[in-house]
């Protein structure tokens, strides 16, 4: 479960970089996940947030902009969907559910279109250019969350309890994992910008795969498994590439065989058999 702790860690420390100040009286890190500056020096700006100003017609200052370009670059690089299994505090309640649907024996509602989160990231951007308005923000359940978690205002308070129920029903009785899966738009960007990531889950050791499916179980994009997993004989390499990966770990942490690993996406090749090289002699 070392992967599984980090990704806590991980999510709970971002967050308490954000609660050092209202807290503490430790100004670490002020302003949310939207938009933020550390150590007073250190401006991160959510490039989504940035475009849509952006498409509205709105002036950026340098700032913000350095901030988003901060982070396109840093999610280009770890791959942009490990914003969603890392940094996103609204991982924690998928992540529930999911737990809850298992112990409660629930099984599969209705399976929504994957391709949904691009058709609503489209409609987006469309709607920003067209109201002149940041439009996600208004209903984003990240940044609602997060601000009610940092401010502790009531009025936000309660928006961030309504919208943790709203999508906390919704992946527990109608779509598993149907929030992150299919309809957040915040999703499917950070997995555009994450599209050539450098760093990827890689099932190196796939000879040793007994097919026992825990890595299916656990995978949120079970999607992305199969073809680094069961490519060898299709000459796939044994690196996830799908960018639907956010590079969680839970394959790596549940495999018994040690199929899998965190590397890079070089050397993404299938070893030669000895027939290989023979038929090649």
């Amino acid at each position: 479960m070392k992967w599984l702790i980090a990704r806590r860690a991980a999510q709970l420390g971002f967050l308490g970089l954000f609660l050092s100040g209202p807290l503490l009286h430790v100004w670490i890190t002020k302003g949310t996940l939207a938009s933020s500056l550390t150590l007073g020096v250190l401006p991160l700006t959510d490039p989504l947030i940035a475009l849509q100003s952006l498409l509205a017609g709105h002036r950026l200052e340098k700032a913000a902009l350095i901030g988003a370009a901060i982070v396109l670059a840093l999610y280009a690089v770890v791959g942009g969907r490990a914003f969603c299994a890392w940094a996103c505090p609204i991982n924690l309640v998928t992540d529930f559910a999911a737990w809850a649907r298992a112990k409660l024996g629930i099984k599969e509602t209705i399976a929504l279109d994957r391709r949904l989160r691009l058709w609503l990231l489209a409609g987006v951007l469309a709607g920003s250019a067209l109201t002149g308005t940041i439009v996600w923000e208004l209903v984003n359940p990240i940044t609602i969350l997060h601000r009610a978690l940092v401010t502790g205002s009531i009025l936000a308070g309660g928006a961030g309890l309504l919208v943790v129920a709203a999508v906390f029903l919704f992946d527990l009785g109608i779509a598993a994992r149907g929030w992150c899966g299919s309809l957040c738009p915040v999703g499917a960007f950070y997995g555009l910008i994450g599209a050539k990531g450098l760093l990827r889950v890689r099932a190196d050791n796939r000879r040793a795969c007994d097919d026992c499916m825990d890595c299916f179980k656990v995978c949120p994009e079970r999607q992305v498994i199969a073809p680094a997993l069961r490519g060898e004989a299709k000459g796939v390499g044994p690196v996830i590439l799908s960018s639907d990966c956010s590079n969680c770990g839970r394959c790596i942490d549940v495999c018994p065989k040690q199929v899998f690993r965190f590397g890079t996406r070089f050397g993404n090749r299938v070893p030669a058999t000895t027939n290989d090289v023979l038929q090649g002699e």
